[in-house]
C-alpha cells in the first residue's frame, strides 16, 4: 500500500483532536508544532503539499527591511528574529547571502541615507548577519561589473537569508516531520465544509480528488491554514472571522544565470518597489511585480513579463538584452495580505500593506483561522497555534518538544562520510558550489542514509536523471516511496525544481526523465507525460 493510501485510511478510520485545512506553509507548520507535541493531528490539502502561495515566494528569508520606511519596527524585529531562529535551525537550507543594492538619481532618498538604514536594521537583527557596507560607485563597478552604473549615486551592500533548494521543499520538511510524529496528512483531499456538532466535535466532510470518494472526518478543533482561500473555506463552515484577505499578485522569471557572484542583486523598478536577481543554481530568479488582483487564482500575463525584462534590461549590462526567448521557466502567485474584517479598502493604500499574519480564534466553536503569514514567519505560527489549541482544552504532553530544525551537526558529517565512499563529494552541474552529498543532506535529512543503501545495492541509482540534473535516481525511488507524488507536476514542480531550472521543451524531450517518472508511475507515465506536456 503507498504511503498515501495509507495516510488516507487513516484519516478514514480516526478521530482527531486537530484538523488542519491547507497544506502550505502555514498548514504544514502546524502540523509539524503539534503532532510533535503530541497532539493528534490531521492535515488535508485540495491539491499538493504547498502547490499556492507557497510555491511562488522569491525563495528569501528575510526580516523585511522595506517595513521601515513604514515605521513597522515590531515586524521588522519579529521578522528578524524569526531569520535568525531559521538560519541556526537549518544551516543547510538556509544561508546568509549578501544583497548587493544600486541606487540611481532621483531616488526618493539619498545613498548615506539608506545606508543608515541598513545599519538600523542590523541592530535590529541583534547584529547576527554581517554589517552592511556603503558603496560607491566606483567600488559598484569594480565588484559586480554587471550592474549598469551609468546613473547611479552608488549603493549598499547588507545581508539576509535565503532558501537554497527552494519554497516548496522547505514546506514538505515540515510535512516529513509531522508525519513522523504521527501526523494523518494527505494530499488531493479536498474539505466540502465543517459542521459542529452538539457535542462541540467537528465533522469536515472530505473528497479524495483523485478517487472520487467521500467521506466525514472528526475532530475538537478545525484549524483553517488555506492561504490565500481562508475566507472561501471560512464560508462552507459558516464561520466569519476578523479578518479578511486582499490580494496582490508577483511573479518571477527565471533566466540563466546573470554574474557569476553568489549574491543577490536588488534595485528599485520603475514603480519603485524593490526588484531583486536572485540566484538559484545555476540560475537566475528575476522579479517580482506587484498588482492587485480580486481573485487567487492568477497567471503571468504579457504585461507581466514586459516589466520584468524591461526593468532587468535597464539596470543591468549585458551582451544581449534578455528577451522572453530566454526564460526558462516563471512563477506566479498572490500574495495574501490581511485586512480587519470592516478596515476601508482602498487602492491607494493597499500597496503599504505587510505580509504581518493574524490568527483568528473562536473559542466557543473551536475555530481557527490563519491569516497571511510568508516563509520567515513560519516558526512564530507554529508556536503561536500550540498556545490557542491548549487554550482550547486540548492538551499537549510534550509542550517543550522540538518541532523544527535539521538533525545535529554530527549526523550530517556521517553521512558526508558515507557519502564519499561512494563518489558524491563532486558537485552537480547545476549546483556547482556544493557537493552533491551536500545536496542530498539538504533535501533529506536523516532519509538521505536510505540514499546510500540504494547505491550500495545499485551503484547505477548514484547517476543523474540526465547529465544536466541535479537529482539522482535514487532520489526517485525515495520520493516514489515517502513523498505522496500524484501528478508530474508534484515531482517536477515541487519535491525537486526540475521544472524550474529547466525549459518546458528540454524536460518534455528526455528520454532519460521519462524513464526515471515510470519508476512513480509505472503504467500511468503516459498519461501523465501527456497531461504535464
Amino acid at each position: 500500500m503507498s504511503l498515501r493510501n495509507e495516510q488516507i485510511q487513516k484519516l478514514e478510520s480516526e478521530a482527531f483532536e486537530v484538523l488542519i485545512i491547507g497544506g502550505g506553509i502555514n498548514g504544514s507548520v502546524a502540523a509539524a508544532a503539534l503532532s510533535s507535541r503530541g497532539v493528534k493531528t490531521a492535515l488535508i490539502d485540495r491539491k499538493d503539499f504547498g502547490s499556492e502561495t507557497s510555491q511562488s515566494s522569491s525563495n528569501l528569508i528575510w526580516g523585511g527591511i522595506k517595513y521601515l520606511e513604514g515605521l513597522e519596527f515590531k515586524l521588522v524585529r519579529e521578522l528578524c528574529r524569526s531569520r535568525n531562529q531559521l538560519i541556526r535551525a537549518y544551516p543547510s537550507s538556509i544561508r546568509e547571502i549578501r544583497f548587493f543594492t544600486n541606487l540611481d538619481k532621483g531616488f526618493r532618498f539619498p545613498a548615506l541615507f539608506i545606508y543608515l538604514g541598513s545599519l538600523i536594521y542590523w541592530f535590529i537583527g541583534n547584529c547576527f548577519t554581517r554589517p552592511p557596507k556603503l558603496l560607491s560607485k566606483k567600488s559598484i563597478n569594480h565588484l559586480e561589473p554587471v550592474v549598469n552604473t551609468e546613473k547611479s549615486i552608488g549603493g549598499i551592500e547588507y545581508s539576509d537569508a535565503y532558501l537554497v533548494e527552494h519554497d516548496t521543499r522547505f514546506v514538505f520538511q515540515f510535512i516529513r516531520r509531522s508525519l513522523k510524529a504521527g501526523c494523518a496528512a494527505a494530499n488531493y483531499i479536498e474539505s466540502l465544509g465543517s459542521e459542529q456538532q452538539e457535542d462541540k466535535t467537528w465533522l469536515t466532510r472530505v473528497r479524495d480528488t483523485q478517487a472520487g470518494k467521500e467521506w466525514k472526518i472528526r475532530s475538537k478543533i478545525v484549524i483553517n491554514a488555506c492561504g490565500p482561500f481562508v475566507d472561501f473555506q471560512n464560508s462552507l463552515s459558516q464561520q466569519k472571522g476578523k479578518h479578511r484577505h486582499v490580494f496582490s499578485k508577483g511573479i518571477h522569471l527565471v533566466v540563466p544565470r546573470l554574474t557569476e557572484i553568489e549574491r543577490v542583486l536588488t534595485f528599485f523598478a520603475d514603480d519603485g518597489r524593490l526588484f531583486f536577481a536572485i540566484p538559484m543554481g545555476n540560475r537566475t530568479v528575476i522579479g517580482t511585480t506587484d498588482n492587485r488582483v480580486t481573485e487567487p487564482e492568477t497567471e503571468v500575463t504579457d504585461e507581466d513579463r514586459r516589466f520584468v525584462l524591461e526593468n532587468i534590461n535597464k539596470r543591468v549590462n549585458l551582451k544581449q538584452p534578455l528577451e522572453e526567448k530566454d526564460i526558462l521557466s516563471e512563477r506566479w502567485g498572490v500574495r495574501p495580505l490581511v485586512l480587519e474584517t470592516d478596515q476601508v479598502d482602498l487602492n491607494s493604500d493597499w500597496t503599504k500593506l505587510s505580509r504581518k499574519h493574524a490568527i483568528d480564534t473562536d473559542p466557543e466553536f473551536r475555530h481557527i483561522s490563519i491569516y497571511g503569514g510568508k516563509l520567515t514567519d513560519c516558526l512564530n505560527i507554529g508556536e503561536e497555534l500550540c498556545q490557542e489549541v491548549s487554550k482550547m482544552g486540548v492538551t499537549l504532553p510534550h509542550p517543550e518538544g522540538t518541532w523544527f530544525g535539521e538533525p545535529e551537526a554530527k549526523r550530517r558529517q556521517e553521512f558526508l562520510n558515507q557519502a564519499s565512499k561512494f563518489e558524491l563529494d563532486s558537485p552537480f552541474h547545476q549546483s556547482p558550489n556544493e557537493t552533491k552529498a551536500g545536496c542530498l543532506w539538504r533535501r533529506y535529512g536523516e532519509e538521505a542514509f536510505e540514499l546510500l543503501e540504494m547505491i550500495h545495492q545499485d551503484s547505477s541509482l548514484s547517476e543523474p536523471l540526465f547529465p544536466e540534473a541535479e537529482n539522482l535516481l535514487c532520489e526517485i525511488h525515495l520520493i516514489a516511496k515517502k513523498e505522496m507524488i500524484v501528478s508530474l507536476a508534484d515531482l517536477l514542480r515541487r519535491r525537486t525544481r526540475l521544472a524550474l531550472l529547466f525549459h518546458h521543451d528540454f524536460l518534455e524531450n528526455s528520454k532519460n526523465l521519462k524513464d526515471a517518472a515510470s519508476i512513480i508511475f509505472g503504467k500511468q507515465t503516459e498519461n501523465q507525460w501527456s497531461e504535464y506536456f
